[in-house]
């Protein structure tokens, strides 16, 4: 155990471990404080590079990435208002007040140390766990890891924020979307409809990046405004967050365990995870003075919260490492990588390349620190980015993220794929559908389907489900549903009230027949997957059968209830007319990026990006003349460069 904790350290001899490194974090820092970005957005813009570079740069590079996914998304939370992310909402209620008065400085840098502190309050859990755990890991058979994969799966859906059923629906979505291509059972092409791109998959890239990247895009750049607006109130009391830290260590530690706890638990998150630590913070204090300082700027609030979200992070590699099911987005798309370079995680991981486990745990050791430098170092210019129009960032951020995700391909109809996974993306965020269940099951898709193969044809059903470990995880599920549902009809003989559904992110209430029109299509959708299924061998269509059938059940079940609500609710006029203006406005960004995929056709990707920002600065994003020219001109400059250096391959016109 010491001998492979050593030998994976002495990979930090290699100076490049640490270029690639301190790469991960810079990236994850700059993008992780844009809105609506974060983590899963870092971590998706890097992955293009992962097939340049060696399995060890690639994975360091990616951790960097991972580990700072809850470190910079608190500077905009703290000094504008604005959370980076669900998960720092939790930082309006102090932090934030804490920067009107002046002392953004102090909340920052006691999060931030916080938050360094709880990634390696994390490392030494998983340090410790991994050698217990390995007798417990290499004990576990096929129905296990099923069952273990089975629970990743529906807790993310489950105990995410939004719409649960149709949280369950996008996850059986993932499911069939992760299929496409050749079956890992019967060696034949699923769902390709003649298509050679389809031919290999759909692309973990592509995937991440239009789900979550793209879908912001369009619904930011509708807007035509600011991430933030008012005043920036950094302050002072960069000191007084130190010795906060000293002051508070035990709301430190308790705020670490929290999070290793939940990162453990898949599906949970670092939002409820941080809400969970703000409130064993709040329930401590009650047996000291001045209780009711919290939410009104008190240093305990921003502490607890921070170290949490960071030992989450680190808390959700065990899940991640140990069973190959990840806790959260971020950690699908690092499975992806392990995944591409034919790493298995779970136990064979363990007992095979213990020294591979010892070096991501280094790298995030690392990376925990260096994060926390660059974040104070780098608050005040990012939390400017938020002043910024999004569009001005667009400019930008469309031609880097149709740049990666042809990387893994290499062909130009996954610029389709992308935008329509955009869009789906939009619609499930302004119908209030986590979008994290659709990552995780997509890259689950194939472990899942290899587990369940094995599991029906080596086991009897009585004989596989009655073993203690599944057991534990059957309980685990039934717990988490039942638990749910007895508070919600509790809440609902208390009160009456009618609850109309909201979007997490939008303030316009969602049209019942927007509701209605997704669960027809997705029930039509999981139709057509069995009756394609039947053109497979048995084993390759045993899978998508049994996925098909669940998406149809859930879809009726969705469609039930669309149905009574649209009978009972209707919508305002007022925000009938908001609806058809925003749909209108999205329908111009969509027909921008039509326009830009068309010009990369024509032209290729260095030309088609010149010919496309230009005008789009001038005319959405209304720069002068002479700024927009040189903008266009350093983008277009940047992905030269992105492909004369980092290897990365931007698309040939049919022209040029």
């Amino acid at each position: 155990m010491v001998d492979a904790a050593l030998a994976a350290l002495s990979n930090f001899a290699d100076p490049s471990m640490w270029i690639f490194l301190g790469a991960g974090v810079l990236v994850g820092i700059i993008i992780g404080v844009i809105p609506g970005l974060g983590g899963t957005g870092a971590v998706a813009v890097l992955l293009p590079f992962v097939f340049v570079l060696e399995p060890n740069q690639a994975i360091a590079m990616i951790i960097g990435a991972v580990a700072v996914v809850h470190t910079s998304d608190v500077i905009t939370s703290v000094v504008l208002g604005i959370p980076g992310s669900a998960a720092a909402s939790v930082f309006l209620l102090d932090g934030h007040q804490m920067a009107k008065k002046g002392q953004g400085g102090q909340a920052l840098s006691a999060s931030f140390i916080a938050s360094m502190l709880g990634g390696l309050i994390g490392i030494v859990a998983l340090t410790i766990i991994v050698p217990i755990a390995q007798p417990i890991v290499t004990a576990f058979g096929s129905p296990e890891i099923f069952a273990l994969i089975i629970m990743g799966v529906f807790l993310t859906a489950l105990l995410s924020k939004g719409n649960i059923i149709k949280g369950l629906l996008i996850s059986a979505f993932g499911l069939v979307l992760g299929m496409i291509g050749v079956s890992p059972i019967s060696a034949e092409y699923r769902f390709t409809f003649g298509s050679e791109y389809l031919t290999d998959g759909i692309g973990l890239v592509a995937a991440a990046l239009g789900i979550f990247g793209l879908s912001e895009i369009i619904d930011l750049v509708a807007r035509k405004t600011k991430v933030a607006e008012g005043d920036m109130n950094i302050g002072g009391g960069w000191g007084a967050g130190m010795r906060d830290i000293g002051r508070y260590w035990g709301d430190v530690l308790r705020g670490s365990a929290v999070g290793v706890g939940v990162g453990f638990l898949p599906g949970v998150g670092a939002t409820a995870g941080s809400w969970l630590a703000y409130g064993q913070a709040q329930a401590f204090a009650a047996r000291k003075p001045a209780t009711d300082r919290f939410g009104k700027g008190d240093p305990r609030g921003v502490i607890a919260p921070s170290a949490a979200s960071n030992g989450i992070e680190s808390g959700s590699l065990i899940p991640t490492l140990l069973f190959g099911v990840p806790g959260a987005a971020p950690f699908a798309l690092l499975l992806g990588v392990l995944l591409i370079f034919g790493i298995q995680p779970g136990p064979t991981l363990i007992t095979n390349e213990l020294d591979l486990v010892y070096f991501i745990v280094w790298a995030f050791a690392i990376a925990s620190v260096l994060g926390s430098i660059l974040a104070f170092v780098l608050a005040r210019p990012l939390a400017r980015l938020s002043y910024v129009r999004f569009p001005i960032l667009a400019a930008a951020l469309i031609p880097i993220l149709f740049l990666s995700g042809f990387q893994e391909p290499l062909n130009l109809n996954v610029f389709y794929m992308m935008l329509a996974l955009g869009i789906v993306g939009w619609v499930a965020k302004m119908t209030n559908i986590p979008r994290a269940p659709f990552l995780i099951a997509y890259v689950l898709a194939e472990p899942l389907e290899r587990y369940y193969f094995l599991t029906v044809n080596v086991f009897d059903p009585i004989e596989w489900m009655t073993r203690p470990f599944v057991l534990v995880i059957i309980l685990i599920l039934v717990g988490t549903v039942s638990v749910p549902l007895i508070r919600k009809k509790m809440r609902k003989t208390r009160a009456n009230a009618p609850v109309t559904q909201v979007s997490e992110k939008s303030e316009l209430p969602v049209p019942p027949v927007l509701d209605l029109a997704v669960s027809v299509i997705l029930l039509l959708f999981f139709a057509g997957v069995i009756a394609l299924a039947t053109q497979y061998s048995a084993s390759g269509s045993l899978f998508p059968t049994a996925v098909g059938i669940v998406g149809v059940g859930l879809g009726l079940f969705s469609l039930y209830k669309d149905i009574r609500v649209a009978r009972n609710e209707g919508l305002e006029v007022e925000a009938k007319y908001l609806w058809l203006d925003r749909i209108r406005i999205v329908a111009g960004s969509l027909a921008w990026m039509f326009a830009y995929i068309w010009l990369v056709f024509l032209f290729g990707m260095i030309i088609g990006t010149a010919v496309f920002a230009l005008p789009f600065l001038l005319i959405v994003a209304r720069m002068k003349i002479l700024s927009a020219v040189l903008y266009t001109a350093s983008i277009s400059g940047v992905i030269y460069l992105l492909a004369e250096f980092a290897q990365l391959v931007p698309p040939a016109g049919y022209l040029f």
